[in-house]
């Protein structure tokens, strides 16, 4: 069976001693630690996770811009990112995940520019993360959220451009809902560089609240010999993408929903 994780962005700012207790007594097996290094030391977080028996699967970065045509806003990125693999090296994180920068949705400049620009900074942290023996995961975000590699086509073109061993994809589910027009063939398409794996209902929500396929989506899954981490990323019923806090009652009904999404995964596990 493959393991199981959530995402800790989706908790908002409750502690991380808080969240992994909670995503322990849910029956996850690990995270994906939102990366925001200057909250916590990584002997904190090697400690919380040996205390929850929880792995670290990924680290997913803050909202910083690696395209942006302003050198400086690039540079700062680039910086985040470097100083992200060596925390990630610390708490033995394997996987860093990459996106271009959350509700930047049209370039500046032009998205020839822009995509040349995201390929040399992603280059320079390829580089880095090849040395650490760290995997760098392309997520194809919306085109809600992003104007950069929106779809399986356009993230394998620039692999090709940027042809390093420490670079492959991670899909997720929400985003390819909106993007791809046959979920299973983009599942078939990535399958050489798939190294990771989100999940969120057609609406955000948990597993089985929304219409995704995800019957067809897990046997693909097997079929293509994927046995990364499958890692929840849903919200609580409500407004505004972006926030994970939905008014009262959000934790709970969070709660709700990621149990109700780890019994769905353990099903489709089975099938």
């Amino acid at each position: 069976m493959r393991p199981h994780g959530v995402c800790t962005w989706i908790f908002g700012d409750e502690s991380l001693p808080s969240v992994f207790e909670r995503v322990a007594r849910l029956g996850f097996d690990g995270v994906e630690l939102l990366g925001d290094y200057g909250r916590y030391k990584p002997h904190e977080v090697r400690d919380l996770l040996g205390d929850h028996g929880l792995k670290v699967f990924s680290l997913t970065p803050l909202n910083v811009d690696l395209a942006h045509p302003d050198p400086r806003i690039r540079g700062d990125a680039l910086e985040y990112y470097l100083r992200l693999l060596d925390f990630a090296a610390e708490i033995g994180a394997l996987v860093v995940t990459c996106h271009g920068a959350v509700g930047r949705v049209r370039p500046i400049a032009s998205l020839q520019e822009e995509e040349a620009l995201f390929l040399e900074g992603v280059a320079r942290i390829a580089e880095k993360a090849h040395r650490l023996g760290i995997k760098v995961a392309l997520e194809t975000l919306n085109r809600y959220e992003s104007h950069l590699l929106n779809t399986v086509d356009r993230i394998k073109r620039f692999l090709e451009r940027l042809d390093s061993p420490a670079v492959g994809i991670l899909l997720d589910t929400y985003h390819m809902n909106i993007e791809e027009g046959d979920l299973i063939s983009a599942i078939w398409e990535a399958q050489e560089y798939l190294i990771l794996f989100h999940v969120a209902d057609s609406n955000r929500r948990g597993l089985g609240r929304g219409h995704i396929p995800f019957v067809p989506i897990f046997r693909a899954l097997r079929r293509t010999g994927y046995r990364g981490p499958v890692i929840v990323e849903c919200t609580a019923p409500g407004p505004n993408p972006f926030d994970p806090r939905k008014g009262p009652g959000w934790r709970e009904a969070l709660v709700a929903e990621l149990e109700a999404s780890l019994r769905f995964l353990e099903l489709l596990e089975d099938l």
